[in-house]
């Protein structure tokens, strides 16, 4: 016999379970990358009344030792650092606050360093410090008081730039990203690809405050030594709705979308330029990905792209974006991650998009339509016409594919050209594996390409690109004709030579 069904659980108590002490270590694996940890300190400097962020690495000669983070924000007496400090600590958010849950400065934090401190001063209160090392938070929550005298020299440090009469210091130490050694140039090379990725991001997600002529990031590096100082830049903005001409001149164009639980959200509409090379498109990553939603929580980006499960990104929709800015009472229908760097939307806002339109009637389904149209006639227009090839596939970087299929179109339904690494002899160094449709490159010469970098599926994208370009024709043939071959064991002995010579620098510059 069925019984009936008890619509709430009937409980006989309860008790208390205080989280334990390895809690700390499972804030600390969030996933979060090491530009959106900097991103989330630095809103904390924003929601701090901050003016000037500094972003500064540390370096010891070839070593770098620290990564700091300092605001000239209102600062904050030993009260507020100990609840800044606590996690999940409670306090008052205001109303166009960036921070939500109490925990951004503790987990970006520690996901990347094996210490945190914090020092901090006001205009009317001694400088204080907290220092969160790791190996102590995990054995119960003990958080480490900074000696007064200390603080005092670090607030000093960064005295008129930024901090004139109060703000704050994020030191980082134990840096999991930093190189573990730092010579050959391994430490250049980190700060060339890590500040450049940094700074993008940074202009991208904070782009409406770095606009402000009141407002500023800058990203320097130091010898902690000779007090030289290697680079030292502001940041820009990188605004992705900043196109010099709109590619339609019915757009941007306003929609209005009824949402259950919200109300009406606005949806600005726009189209980029087709074909367009400005950073604002470009170097935002995979164009495919930066289509859809851009949504913003108090002028903060949350969210660069993306559908939100109303439709599947495709490369027609490309320069397509939509920039929504959220109200303060989201209810149940958006969902910020806590890393600020998504939105979860419900089926509510979905089916809304739906039934959106325009004042003139015009609806958000046909400005898709639209989008699609500009592009497909900007190709039409172009007047060049290329003969359709094999795709590339793996080992070839997701954005440089994408490029490639949009100048060169794919052949349908046909196996794309992957590109691997493998150990084959010294005098060759490429192989071509017809059947499975695979560009072998030697494995001997990887350090090589790589200039002494780390590598994974993807790396050396400027190699295989070129190796694509010249072997996807002789996978389109069904035999290699003589002068296939010839060319062929041209590049061979070419590429061998180069990549011989190469080696041969790198073991000088060793020595």
């Amino acid at each position: 016999m069925t019984q009936a069904w008890q619509f709430e659980v009937p409980t006989t108590g309860s008790k208390l379970l205080p989280p334990d002490a390895r809690y700390m270590e499972a804030l600390s694996n969030q996933g979060y990358g090491f530009e959106v940890a900097i991103a989330d300190l630095v809103d904390n400097s924003i929601d701090a009344g901050a003016k000037d962020v500094v972003i500064h690495f540390l370096r010891d000669g070839d070593q770098l030792v620290s990564l700091l983070v300092v605001d000239d924000g209102r600062g904050m007496d030993d009260a507020t650092l100990d609840i800044a400090m606590t996690v999940g600590g409670r306090r008052d958010y205001a109303p166009d606050s960036l921070g939500m849950f109490g925990t951004g400065l503790k987990s970006a934090s520690l996901s990347h360093a094996s210490s945190v401190t914090v020092v901090s001063t006001t205009k009317r209160t001694r400088t204080v410090g907290r220092r969160w090392l790791m190996e102590r938070a995990v054995s119960g929550f003990q958080c480490d008081i900074v000696d007064p005298d200390y603080a005092q020299t670090l607030i000093d440090r960064y005295a008129d730039r930024p901090i004139m009469w109060q703000g704050t210091v994020v030191r980082w130490d134990g840096v999991k990203d930093f190189p573990k050694h730092g010579g050959g140039g391994q430490t250049d090379r980190y700060l060339q690809r890590t500040l450049n990725k940094l700074g993008l991001h940074l202009g991208l997600y904070l782009h409406r405050f770095l606009a402000r002529d009141d407002f500023n990031i800058t990203i320097a590096v130091e010898d902690v030594r000779s007090g030289t100082v290697f680079l030292d830049f502001g940041v820009d903005p990188l605004d992705p709705f900043d196109y010099p001409v709109s590619g339609s001149p019915s757009y941007p164009r306003r929609f209005s979308a009824s949402v259950d639980g919200v109300g009406e959200v606005q949806l600005d509409a726009h189209i980029w330029t087709p074909k367009s090379n400005r950073d604002e498109y470009k170097a935002l990553g995979s164009v495919i990905d930066r289509q859809g939603f851009y949504f913003y929580r108090h002028d903060r980006l949350v969210q660069a792209g993306g559908w939100n499960n109303f439709r599947q990104p495709e490369q027609h929709l490309s320069l397509a974006r939509v920039a929504v800015d959220l109200p303060d009472d989201t209810g149940d229908v958006f969902r910020l991650t806590v890393k600020k760097s998504g939105v979860e939307a419900s089926p509510d806002y979905t089916s809304a998009l739906e039934a959106a339109t325009a004042r003139d009637g015009h609806t958000f389904l046909a400005y898709l339509a639209d989008a699609d149209s500009v592009y497909r006639e900007a190709r039409k227009r172009s007047g060049t016409t290329r003969k359709p090839v094999l795709p590339p596939g793996k080992g070839i970087a997701p954005s440089v594919r994408e490029v490639i299929e949009e100048e060169l179109p794919p052949l349908p339904l046909e196996t794309p050209i992957s590109v691997r690494w493998q150990r084959l002899d010294n005098e060759v160094f490429f192989d071509v594996e017809r059947e499975s449709r695979t560009i072998v490159l030697n494995q001997r010469y990887r350090s090589a390409v790589l200039g002494g970098r780390s590598g994974g599926l993807n790396d050396a994208p400027m190699v295989k690109t070129l190796m694509y370009l010249l072997l996807h024709k002789v996978f389109e043939s069904e035999y290699a004709g003589p002068r296939e071959k010839d060319n062929l064991q041209l590049w061979q002995s070419v590429l061998v030579a180069a990549a011989r010579s190469e080696l041969g620098r790198m073991n000088d510059d060793e020595q």
